[in-house]
């Protein structure tokens, strides 16, 4: 089978993967002048489907469980240090609220906490903590795939950097192409998430910390040699690039209220992106002739695109029917 995937974020790489492991011939086009610089690029990274069920619907962490399982294998480096939700006490309500929409926590104390993170000794009364969660860093993660699929699995690249060639013919074309689907998919709208990325010598967590507050909740994600990955907001519009100072004084705001020490960081990196989403927020794979359409990953990138590009390469094989993502009326889930 000749497939040509549209699109070398972190949805068509899985998607190359996917198929070129069915044997497939796989090309795989990207307008940017190399793969994973779009929505990917500013993306956290974390491998958390329970603490997803929080706030998205169950068909969210299914996907991430199995997505997780994929980048433990897919990639080197996917530190399996679990994840920790946090809240200072006045706003320990919403921890509870929290630990009622999930499972697969362990409620931990002051002391239970300093165990994990040391230098949080003292700073918060309770906490949350999942175990089995991982996380990864998106850029090296997906330089690390991309490698994997031309040296492993003999997959094309072209980039804008190669000067595009026509494309020859495909027997199927699966489209990764987020947002700029739009001029196929009309119900996809834009959410822009921001974040930044600090640098501090004072502070050292081991795993990622997501801080209630109660108008912006951030995570932290360390990245190695004293970086830590701060975000996201979630704003309703498509501007790409523009980052607000109100969202930068909320983000700032919540990771200082974490540790003090952050007030003293250097901030090495702000950047901005529009995640595509589909009304209901959920992901969809749509069939139109010979085209896949893999789409709406919306915040859930990197936790739902493993377990789509397999259902993706199933259906094209196979004809296999996934009703959870290609069903619009599909409610069960």
């Amino acid at each position: 089978m000749r497939v040509r995937i549209v699109g070398g974020g972190v949805a068509g790489l899985t998607c190359a993967h996917a198929f070129a492991r069915r044997g497939a011939q796989v090309t795989l086009i990207e307008r940017r002048s190399a793969t994973g610089q779009g929505c990917s690029w500013y993306a956290g990274g974390m491998l958390a489907p329970w603490c997803e069920r929080e706030s998205a619907e169950p068909i969210i962490a299914e996907l991430g469980f199995e997505s997780l399982a994929y980048w433990r294998e897919a990639v080197p480096d996917v530190p399996n240090e679990g994840s920790l939700v946090l809240a200072q006490a006045r706003d320990l309500p919403d921890l509870r609220r929290f630990s009622r929409r999930t499972e697969g926590f362990e409620w931990l104390d002051g002391a239970g906490i300093a165990a994990l993170e040391p230098d949080l000794d003292g700073r918060f009364e309770q906490g949350l903590f999942f175990p089995t969660e991982a996380h990864l860093e998106p850029r090296k993660a997906l330089a690390a795939l991309t490698a994997r699929l031309v040296g492993e699995h003999g997959v094309t690249i072209r980039t804008d950097a190669d000067g595009f060639e026509e494309p020859g013919e495909a027997d199927i074309v699966v489209d990764c192409r987020g947002l700029a689907a739009r001029d196929t998919l009309a119900d996809l709208r834009g959410v822009k998430g921001e974040m930044l990325v600090l640098y501090s010598t004072e502070v050292s967590l081991k795993r990622p910390v997501r801080m209630l507050h109660p108008r912006i909740p951030v995570y932290i994600v360390p990245r190695g040699d004293g970086h830590f990955m701060i975000g996201a907001t979630s704003i309703e519009n498509d501007e790409r690039g523009r980052v607000t100072g109100r969202s930068m004084l909320e983000l700032l705001g919540a990771v200082y209220a974490l540790h003090p020490a952050f007030g003293e960081a250097e901030i090495v990196e702000i950047g901005a992106d529009v995640r595509p989403a589909f009304p209901d927020n959920l992901p969809r794979l749509r069939r139109r002739g010979n085209t896949i359409y893999v789409n709406g990953l919306y915040r859930h990138g990197f936790l739902a695109a493993p377990a789509l590009a397999r259902r993706a390469a199933e259906l094209a094989f196979d004809g296999t029917y996934f009703p959870e993502v290609m069903d619009e009326d599909h409610r069960e889930w």
